[in-house]
């Protein structure tokens, strides 16, 4: 019988002390908490129930029957990088050079991790508006930084340009970033350009980083994004990726845009974690960058539909919700019964009713007393929840 190696006892407490400090992703554990339960449906994951589009699997297929096996260049390859940097031409008005200001990553999680890991050092802090995608927190701790949450829920989620300023006066010159991720997960709050326009004159006053996190760009109802990228290039990382614009969450293909100084030290970083991005993803995300600019128009359709058909299923439970204006995301305060005990409420919901979501909690502290479901399900799944949930409500 073959005996499973266990660590040697001296060694069960020797590891990285900062990865000691965080736990394991709050959205993630949550979900396999709940996935066991018999016919629940799930709309926790924030993934893309459709497929990638056929033009960009066929050029994936492609670049491995042309033997497309070797290691690209660390930053991606050349071709990629150029047609990444005229999509942003395209649709925001940014010139990137392919050659020195681009990065292609896998996944847009490589790319904020590089970032951090190539900006941060011990004693430096970063901003991050909260709600926010819980990866970001556990990813400035590693870094040895300090994370300073900024609640957002009395200001509808969006972050003020006052709050931010009396965020900076109590915290003083060790902050160096703040990260913005707009449209947001999990709010599905955009901003505006008259927001940013305020945001970006209390950052470069005070010469910090931006980490603009744009990745549900595309996905945006009834207004226009703005980059921040547009005001403040030359303090700008940006961040973005094919994984929710072209319904391609596991080909990993995320890249960053910064100035050249920033972007080689984001290259160094980069290369030390994965050398270099696959190739035949890289094939099919330059096909849909080149090829597919309508796919995104597409789905943004689809989604929009279904946002209201579950902002309107929440409203009717008496239920409220700020109106996503991006992203796929409903976050919904928690009936009163629960007062702001959001973990209870999700599990009560996913083992009464069969309904799953993230607690709000998961998101930081403006998150308490809240609950995320994604709406990037099928229509069906939805109104098997939306019906669940509201028996589920009015039995409260």
């Amino acid at each position: 019988m073959t005996t499973v190696p266990k660590l040697a006892s001296e060694l069960s407490s020797q590891v990285n002390d900062r990865l000691n400090q965080v736990g394991p992703s709050g959205i993630r554990e949550f979900d396999q908490k709940i996935s066991a339960i018999p016919g629940i449906v799930k709309l926790t994951l924030g993934e893309p129930d459709m497929n990638t589009p056929e033009h960009v699997k066929e050029a994936a297929i492609q670049s491995i029957k042309d033997n497309d096996s070797h290691y690209s260049a660390q930053k991606g390859t050349i071709e990629l990088r150029r047609a990444i940097s005229h999509y942003l031409q395209v649709s925001q008005g940014l010139d990137y050079d392919p050659e020195t200001e681009i990065i292609t990553t896998v996944g847009a999680t490589e790319a904020v991790c590089a970032s951090f890991l190539a900006m941060l050092n011990p004693g430096d802090k970063v901003i991050i508006p909260t709600p926010a995608f819980a990866l970001y927190f556990p990813l400035v701790t590693i870094a040895g930084a300090e994370v300073i949450q900024l609640d957002t829920s009395a200001d509808d989620f969006v972050l003020t340009p006052e709050r931010l300023e009396a965020t900076l006066a109590k915290e003083g010159p060790a902050v160096k970033a703040i990260l913005l991720n707009y449209p947001g997960n999990p709010t599905g709050v955009e901003y505006s350009q008259a927001d940013i326009e305020a945001l970006a004159e209390v950052i470069k006053a005070h010469h910090l980083f931006v980490i603009a996190d744009e990745i549900y760009s595309e996905l945006v109802y009834g207004v226009e994004h703005f980059s921040i990228a547009k005001l403040l290039p030359e303090r700008t990382v940006l961040i973005n990726g094919l994984s929710k614009s072209h319904a391609m969450t596991g080909w990993r293909i995320g890249y960053i845009a910064a100035p050249a100084e920033f972007a080689a030290s984001a290259t160094k970083m980069h290369a030390f974690m994965v050398t270099s991005p696959s190739n035949p993803a890289q094939a099919g995300a330059r096909e849909a960058l080149e090829n597919g600019l309508q796919d995104p128009v597409e789905m943004r359709a689809v989604y929009q539909k279904r946002r209201d058909f579950v902002e309107q299923a929440i409203n009717g439970m008496g239920l409220e919700m700020p109106t996503p204006s991006g992203a796929f995301y409903a976050f919904v305060k928690i009936p009163a019964a629960y007062g702001k005990d959001d973990v209870k409420f999700a599990k009560d919901l996913a083992e009464k009713a069969k309904v799953g979501g993230v607690p709000g909690s998961a998101f930081g502290a403006g998150g308490e007393g809240y609950i995320r479901f994604s709406y990037a399900a099928s229509d069906e799944n939805l109104k098997v929840a939306m019906d669940r949930m509201t028996t589920f409500v009015k039995c409260l």
